[in-house]
């Protein structure tokens, strides 16, 4: 189920404005970035854009790789990997930011085991009051967050040698706090000097507005900007606002208890001419370091097994569910040529 160039390049200047679109088209160089490395964004094939493989929920100031011991989550994990891989899904966003249980290592064991492609990312999460953001943000200016992260893309996360696909960031309601301020901001320069894409932990409307404010004033096209857990704003305006104006409208706590709201929404995107800003996924998954054998850990199947033929029987078709599950996540993930900024 590959993406064809013909079908990306159509969709791509709605996701990436038509300055970036153009500087594209004339480098042509679009890739996705996966733990085990660039893979071509058109031949990605059907994506879950948001999940889990672990978390630790510990705090930035309590967490350490001795916490939990690899090879349970990795034997944990593996079977639900492989039964998304056998449903037919070939590529998944793995949204744990640093702080909060990222492990390229344990990611790029996972992929190529199961030979499906992991894509993880740099930033901070600082949702929650701040919980997992760690001190060294509050003597920081959003420069110098910046280079860090523009680090582990051109170096690699650590010594793993494993780069980064997208920008992870993370905020509560608005309006948003300094630190909050700050991160987004540093994740903005961050973009502009890579061309990774932006996807934000989103409290609320107010939020995302707030937060896409500050991305255009550092001169990133929204096309570049995923509002994260977009199912929390009820006003679907402010969807309708800001998958407008190119940004990805992510509906990412999908089960069976969402089913019914997420196929409205999805129903007046699509009605307003905008379901290829829309992406899907369960934000599921998460070995809960901490927790005997990593707690309830929740598979990645529904989408698959329920939600798509729930989707046929509401009249959505073949190229809708393409668009939902193949070409938009391929877009969001893409990282195109960057806009680069001298940092101070």
């Amino acid at each position: 189920m590959a993406l064809s160039r013909r079908n990306f390049l159509t969709l791509l200047p709605a996701a990436l404005g038509a300055g970036t679109w153009l500087k594209a088209a004339a480098y042509g160089e679009f890739t996705v970035m996966t733990v085990t490395g660039p893979v071509n964004p058109f031949g990605l094939g059907p994506v879950l854009p948001h999940e889990h493989v672990m978390v630790d929920f510990i705090g930035a100031d309590k967490i350490q790789p001795g916490r939990y011991n690899q090879d349970e989550v990795f034997n944990t994990v593996l079977p639900y990997l492989k039964n998304l891989k056998a449903a037919g899904c070939n590529a998944m966003g793995e949204c744990t930011p640093d702080f909060l249980g990222r492990d390229p290592l344990l990611l790029k064991r996972l992929s190529e085991t199961t030979g499906l492609k992991i894509i993880t990312n740099t930033g901070l999460y600082g949702a929650a009051a701040h919980k997992y953001l760690p001190a060294y943000v509050e003597t920081s200016g959003p420069e110098q967050l910046a280079e860090r992260w523009i680090g582990e893309f051109r170096n690699g996360i650590g010594d793993t040698g494993i780069r980064p696909g997208f920008i992870k960031s993370g905020v509560d309601k608005g309006p948003l706090s300094n630190l909050q301020k700050k991160i987004v901001r540093a994740a903005a320069l961050t973009s502009k000097e890579t061309g990774l894409p932006v996807w934000i932990h989103t409290g609320d409307g107010a939020a995302a507005l707030e937060e896409a404010a500050i991305l255009k004033s550092e001169g990133v096209f929204l096309g570049k900007y995923t509002w994260v857990h977009a199912q929390n704003e009820k006003d679907l305006s402010i969807h309708e606002q800001l998958a407008k104006a190119g940004a990805f409208i992510s509906l990412d706590g999908l089960n069976k208890n969402s089913a019914e709201d997420y196929i409205s929404r999805l129903t007046f995107l699509k009605e307003k001419g905008l379901l290829q800003q829309v992406l899907l996924s369960h934000d599921a998954g998460w070995y809960h370091v901490g927790e005997p054998g990593g707690g309830n850990f929740r598979d990645y199947n529904f989408l698959w097994t329920t939600f798509i033929p729930m989707l046929k029987e509401k009249g959505f078709t073949e190229q809708d569910i393409r668009k939902l599950t193949v070409s938009n996540p391929a877009r969001a993930l893409t990282i195109s040529p960057p806009n680069p900024r001298r940092l101070t």
